[in-house]
């Protein structure tokens, strides 16, 4: 049975949102506050449905606070609409946008969709080294040089995934973006350039080469 962890201050739908999940089979942890929100994110819940209007700590921060060491999807829940607003959540480590007021079933089966592709995720078993000290473990979702970790966000990880098991093929920022958060505008295409901005970053802090290529006006490659 999967476990969600549903963040949000309005009582009454928290509690409709766990009725609603039980019913359809799922376990369901409740938070009224983003405090208690990122106490109850380290039990590891299977999904987070987390509020983006709180008080005190919002959603966007427990996002930014949590996402180091939760790395399961987290999905918001808000009523903002500008493109600036899913260019912070998705900045931050979220996964998907729901605006409210939306369909219950239709939460439900973004909600399945994203545990599917967890689960997709959870298949591949097998490491690649790329040089001798550079490898990627896609069962455990790490990369190591010189046998330490390079800490990734999620995303990043998928970023990475996506360009490194298609060595040489182009992407553009479109394809991508449309591969890993199932959404695709000219605004939020800003995400994958700051995504990858941060994976070279990382890169160069680890010391190794940098397998991420930019073709200026196409997208990105992973060099072979």
């Amino acid at each position: 049975m999967k476990t969600l962890l549903v963040v949000d201050d309005e009582r009454d739908m928290g509690i409709m949102l766990r009725r609603y999940f039980e019913l359809n089979g799922y376990r369901v942890m409740l938070a009224e506050n983003g405090i208690e929100g990122m106490e109850k994110a380290g039990r590891q819940p299977d999904l987070i449905l987390l509020d983006v209007n709180m008080p005190d700590v919002d959603g966007i921060e427990v996002c930014r606070r949590i996402r180091d060491h939760v790395s399961c999807p987290i999905l918001f829940l808000t009523a903002r609409v500008e493109d600036r607003d899913k260019l912070e959540g998705f900045a931050a480590g979220g996964d998907d946008y729901i605006i409210k007021p939306f369909s219950f079933d239709e939460l439900g089966a973004r909600v399945a969709a994203h545990l599917r592709r967890e689960e997709r995720n959870g298949e591949a078993t097998h490491r690649v080294l790329f040089d001798d000290q550079f490898m990627i473990d896609y069962t455990a979702r790490e990369v190591r040089f010189g046998g330490v970790v390079i800490p990734l966000k999620p995303k990043e990880f998928e970023i990475i995934e996506l360009l490194s098991t298609h060595p040489g093929q182009l992407f553009s920022k479109e394809r991508i973006f449309e591969h890993i958060w199932d959404v695709s505008s000219e605004a939020e295409l800003a995400v994958i350039m700051e995504h990858v901005s941060r994976i070279r970053a990382k890169f160069a802090k680890a010391g190794c080469k940098q397998y991420i290529q930019t073709v200026w006006g196409s997208g990105y490659r992973w060099v072979k």
